[in-house]
């Protein structure tokens, strides 16, 4: 037999073309667009046919008669077997004109192909968007009976298919192929669609969330989902029975069906994700007058939230049509044309770890982002003040090793200098590093340090507010230390300041820059004993929240780091932290590149996350578990104003506290 097949480089089509030559003595002719024969030879070696087998016609779908020229038609006539007419838009996101005229116009030409080459039978490949958003179940012998044909996509659907039923006057048979996913046996998929929108969202809350924490969904309307291979399997079996009679039509569909919610559940299990155990009805949305949602889209603010987070997430403007889509699908036809046959559409459950897999392996949008630390800062302007030790040193090597102009500062010149040395030892001698001696608790220091960045470097574009101190001493042991709080103040929060808002003008006027503001798991967990240092922290947050707001449509963007305990020269003097296994510097570095590199709103563990939650949502009994281990821990002898007795003794910690220390080193998203 002879087949003709449009779309046969796409994902359904190219594995239909490589059933349809499994068949002995099958040849098939395929229509490829202008300039773009030279792919042939690659679905060749995909097929493992030669091209007398599987010949390339050169055509355009939107041209008359498939824009074939009279001498391939000639060649052509009385030779197709079957037309099998595939080729159309799948995109919800394409605009209505290129959907009219690829689904369209394209099958009225392919209509008059097959009618001038005399083909025996027109297989046309149509959806169940056909059917638009009819209430209901819509079995196989219904067409006009369609309703909520609005979306573009569902009216050039319908369309087409008209075209068939109207106007062909070759014997043809129609096949609606439900929402079509990957492979059910390789999960191998060419692009994100349908579910697969939501598989984003699924993975934030996989990040985000504990395994067992319950979820909230949307409980949804229907969705009918099928793997390709079921498509591929059905299509070819059908169309060579005598079931495909002329005017037949199949619905390639899972009998069962899903639930919106039903199928996110699924997928979150699949993905290692929490549960979803509280459903919400989507379609309580559909009850907000159009009139309404029109008039809130019209607000910019709004309009600016939603699309940012549509684009955050992945999702085309007009999924909520989907979500509560009504739509159920009769396929009686189909089960009857397949009894006996073994191809049956799979059990979405038993597959779908499959797809999620090999979304995440290939298709995840942020596999095609450049993640990389100097694809980020390369031959930027990076400040990392406290750079000369610790977090801000580690820091500023691995800027400097991905290629960015690397400035630190810090008060010691010696330190300094000692620093610059070693980031190139770790960078390499030609690594571009500068250091400036400056205390930025000094206002008058700050400035001129401020003025002398701009100058010399022009600003910059990252900022590493890093420089900080650290107080561990309970408030009753600070009654008459009323300058502890004033330092801390003075440089954790003041100091970052000065030099945030004196290189703000800079990075406004050039629309860019990204700040970073070392801040402490303590401010989400309100540690106890470090009331200084998380008083000084918590304003610098705050400030950096009030920012973020103001200055969201400037293209400036900052991230707050909740940064664990780390073994650091500001951690060295309180003992107690040797016993506990802390963050190294370099772990700590790590966080910083995720804020340069991803650049969230906050970069934490999820114990200071969990933190943050048990703070809000029990904060009786959260008080109560802070202050056992504010009791657990006892004040230093130097907080206390004491000398140790004996010299790099090492306080003892009970198993409580040693416990209580493991997880306060936190685990990273």
């Amino acid at each position: 037999m002879q087949y003709f097949v449009t779309g046969a480089t796409g994902f359904i089509g190219k594995r239909l073309v490589k059933k349809l030559l499994a068949r002995r003595g099958s040849i098939v002719h395929f229509l490829v667009r202008p300039g773009s024969e030279h792919k042939a030879d690659a679905l060749l070696a995909e097929w493992g046919v030669s091209a007398k087998r599987a010949i390339a016609v050169t055509g355009d779908l939107t041209s008359p008669k498939l824009g074939v020229s009279a001498e391939v038609l000639k060649s052509l006539k009385g030779q197709i077997d079957s037309v099998y007419h595939l080729a159309a838009v799948y995109d919800l996101s394409a605009d209505e004109e290129s959907q009219v005229r690829v689904n369209v116009e394209g099958t009225r030409n392919m209509v008059e192909f097959a009618k001038a080459v005399g083909a025996g039978h027109v297989h046309h490949v149509s959806s169940i968007a056909a059917a638009g958003l009819y209430e209901g179940v819509f079995r196989e012998d219904m067409f006009s009976e369609a309703e909520g044909l609005d979306h573009p996509y569902f009216m050039t659907k319908h369309e087409s298919e008209k075209i068939v039923r109207n106007e062909c006057k070759v014997p043809w048979s129609v096949y609606r192929p439900a929402m079509v996913v990957g492979d059910s046996t390789t999960g191998e998929m060419d692009k994100i669609d349908g579910p697969y929108y939501f598989f984003k969202l699924i993975q934030r809350m996989r990040q985000f969330l504990p395994p067992w924490m319950p979820a909230v969904g949307l409980e949804g309307g229907r969705i009918n989902i099928v793997p390709v291979d079921f498509v591929v399997d059905a299509l070819d079996h059908i169309s060579h029975s005598k079931a495909a009679v002329k005017g037949a039509c199949f619905h390639l569909v899972d009998p069962e069906g899903y639930r919106v919610g039903d199928v996110l559940d699924v997928f979150a299990k699949a993905a290692h994700a929490p549960k979803m155990n509280l459903f919400i009805n989507a379609a309580l949305l559909g009850f907000i007058p159009k009139s309404v949602k029109k008039g809130l889209l019209a607000l910019a603010p709004i309009r600016r939230v939603r699309n940012a987070v549509m684009k955050d997430l992945g999702l085309p403007e007009d999924i909520l049509t989907f979500v509560n889509y009504p739509t159920r699908f009769d396929c009686r036809e189909t089960q009857a044309a397949l009894k006996g046959t073994g191809i049956a559409c799979p059990n979405l459950r038993d597959y779908a770890w499959r797809l999620w897999d090999y979304w995440e392996r290939h298709l995840d949008p942020a596999l095609f982002v450049d993640h990389s630390l100097k694809g980020n800062v390369a031959g930027k302007v990076v400040l990392v003040t406290g750079g000369s030790s610790g977090i801000g040193l580690s820091a500023a090597c691995r800027f400097a090793e991905a290629g960015a102009i690397t400035v630190i500062c810090g008060r010691g010149e010696d330190k300094l200098a000692a620093a610059v040395q070693e980031i190139k030892a770790y960078a390499g001698k030609d690594a571009k590093v500068y250091s400036y001696s400056a205390d930025i608790a000094d206002a008058d220091s700050c400035a001129a340090f401020v003025q002398l960045m701009n100058e010399q470097h022009g600003g910059v574009d990252f900022l590493i507010n890093n420089a900080g101190r650290s107080i561990r001493r309970a408030i009753e042991a600070s009654y008459d230390r009323f300058h502890d709080f004033e330092r801390t103040m003075q440089l954790n929060y003041f100091g970052a300041l000065r030099v945030t808002m004196g290189l703000l003008p800079g990075m406004v006027a050039k629309r860019k820059g990204h700040i970073v503001n070392i801040s402490s798991i303590s401010v989400l967990v309100n540690a106890p004993r470090f009331s200084a240092y998380v008083a000084s922290k918590a304003a610098l947050d705050a400030w950096t929240r009030c920012a973020s707001s103001e200055y969201a449509d400037q293209g400036i963007t900052f991230t707050t780091v909740n940064m664990p305990l780390v073994r650091t020269p500001m951690t060295a003097p309180t003992k107690i932290y040797d016993s506990m296994p802390l963050l190294q510097p370099e772990e700590a570095a790590d966080m910083i590149v995720q804020a340069c590199v991803e650049k969230p709103v906050r970069v934490a563990t999820r114990l200071g996350i969990f933190g943050a939650l048990l703070h809000t949502a029990a904060p009786r009994v959260t008080q109560i578990v802070m202050n056992t281990t504010f009791r657990m821990f006892p004040d230093s002898a130097a907080a206390k104003g004491e000398k140790s007795s004996e010299k790099g003794a090492k306080p003892t910690l009970s198993p409580e506290a040693i416990a209580m220390a493991q997880m306060m080193r936190g685990i990273h998203f």
